[in-house]
């Protein structure tokens, strides 16, 4: 969880402590051939815990659309048009996308209303489509889900002008990855770092702990932090596609980028022995009790958002000290009291093999409809100026190589920003969006189900295996 998803997902609206929310949102995830550089690229681009919590007004770069008058691109005049736009954003998320569009209304005279889809991104626009009314745009948080819409013909091309934003601003990488068959259909507007852990400063030092570099640490910090009093590592287990995420790293980062690449296609099986060892590792965590805030029931039951803000919570008594997290999640800390780089900091997925692993993901705009409107939006979501405006917002991060850094919100941001782009081509991405939906994108089922019920059962390794292999297989028809 490609968006990630960007699967990949991330800021519902969610209270400090509750188990409740809404759609998860950009989980930005999709697929990537390319090679997996980007783990030792941003694992060491990411000197993260010493950044401040501000910074950055967003300067007056060629993108500045907000703050100078000045723009990057030129949009056609759409007075009277209606678009919609459909997305798995929720809570803060979709206000700061809100806030994107806004700025297309402004300059188009377009008016754009927007529909959240839920988890099931496919589900939702399949039925539209059948209904015979689907949205002008659409944001399919997986590769695999955009690469369906064009195998069925959903898709409309990407337009000269649109296409002229992407190939200005973006890596081939990214265009690629919009891509199916060799004609591009997606514009990448928001990606995602998923190889991150955030962390309660103030629970770190009364356990007095420091950021853990591999696995072997990172238990270690964890039975301390238990033995502090507080519930070191939070997990949102009831979004399947945190589990994904979980299992993603450790993979990657245990058996490498050519095996992570064979599992990615289903040209190994689930049962390989090194899925065996990744499943392992993870049992180690979700295995030793007391490790895992409210157990693991309690972790089955925790939403996303939930597995954010509960670390954030609560002053001096947080109810967790850790979350492995997107530099998304840096949305959901918003919504608590806690300031970035000072009382939450953030550390790379801890190495469980020979190197840190990143997982990277995004969001796509596709165009359902072969109108004016949704090209220019296209367009618009291409260029720089459409970039600057999350940006500035927080909790995001762009692959658009040619927005102004100054933009982000903070230098935690931008510092995971510029490690995304100085990988350039050399990526992963989340392997569950690369599969099929039915497999890797789905809620109650596949292997968003097959690891919450691992979740529950970490000793049944075996069991698991077998089950992931057996959706697989159904899923990829092999």
């Amino acid at each position: 969880m490609g968006t990630s998803r960007i699967r990949r997902a991330a800021a519902r609206t969610a209270t400090p402590g509750s188990t409740t929310g809404g759609t998860p949102a950009a989980r930005t995830r999709t697929a990537a051939t390319t090679r997996a550089a980007l783990a030792l690229a941003a694992a060491g681009a990411l000197t993260l815990s010493a950044c401040s919590g501000n910074g950055g007004d967003g300067g007056k770069s060629e993108g500045s659309s907000t703050s100078s008058g000045a723009t990057s691109v030129q949009l056609p005049k759409l007075d009277g048009q209606k678009l919609q736009v459909a997305a798995v954003w929720t809570g803060p998320e979709r206000a700061s996308f809100l806030k994107v569009l806004d700025e297309f209304e402004k300059r188009t005279g377009a008016t754009v209303s927007y529909v959240p889809t839920g988890d099931d991104m496919a589900g939702f626009i399949g039925s539209k489509v059948a209904g015979g009314g689907p949205p002008d745009v659409a944001f399919p948080p997986q590769v695999g889900v955009l690469r369906e819409f064009a195998r069925k013909g959903w898709l409309k091309p990407l337009g000269p002008a649109a296409k002229e934003q992407l190939a200005k601003n973006f890596s081939p990488g990214w265009r690629e990855l919009g891509s199916y068959k060799g004609t591009e259909y997606g514009v990448y507007y928001k990606a995602s770092n998923k190889s991150l852990v955030w962390y309660n400063t103030k629970a770190f030092e009364n356990a007095g702990v420091a950021e853990p570099k591999d696995w072997a640490e990172f238990l270690k910090t964890a039975q301390t932090i238990a033995d502090s009093g507080v519930a070191p590592v939070s997990v949102g287990g009831a979004d399947g596609w945190t589990l994904t995420d979980w299992f993603e790293n450790v993979y990657l980062s245990q058996a490498g980028p050519e095996k992570y690449d064979l599992l990615a296609q289903h040209k190994i099986k689930w049962t390989d022995p090194s899925v065996t060892k990744a499943l392992t590792a993870l049992a180690q965590l979700y295995g030793k009790p007391g490790l895992l805030t409210g157990g693991n029931s309690g972790a089955l039951q925790t939403q996303f958002p939930t597995s954010v803000t509960q670390v954030f919570s609560g002053g001096d008594q947080p109810k967790s000290a850790m979350v492995s997290a997107g530099d998304f999640a840096a949305t959901n800390i918003q919504q608590t009291k806690a300031k970035i780089g000072e009382d939450a900091k953030v550390f790379p997925f801890p190495a469980v093999g020979s190197r840190s692993p990143v997982v990277t993901g995004g969001d796509a705009a596709v165009a359902l409809k072969d109108t004016k409107g949704a090209q220019a939006l296209l367009t618009f979501l291409a260029s720089t100026d459409a970039a600057k405006i999350w940006a500035q917002a927080g909790g995001y991060i762009s692959p658009n190589k040619e927005l102004d850094k100054a933009a982000y919100v903070n230098d935690t941001m931008r510092k995971i920003a510029e490690a995304l782009l100085k990988a350039g081509d050399d990526f992963r991405f989340d392997m569950s969006d690369q599969a099929p939906a039915s497999f890797g994108g789905k809620p109650g089922q596949g292997e968003w189900k097959d690891l919450q019920d691992f979740l529950k059962n970490p000793k049944d390794i075996a069991g698991t295996q077998k089950k992931l292999e057996q959706d697989a297989a159904k899923a990829y028809g092999s």
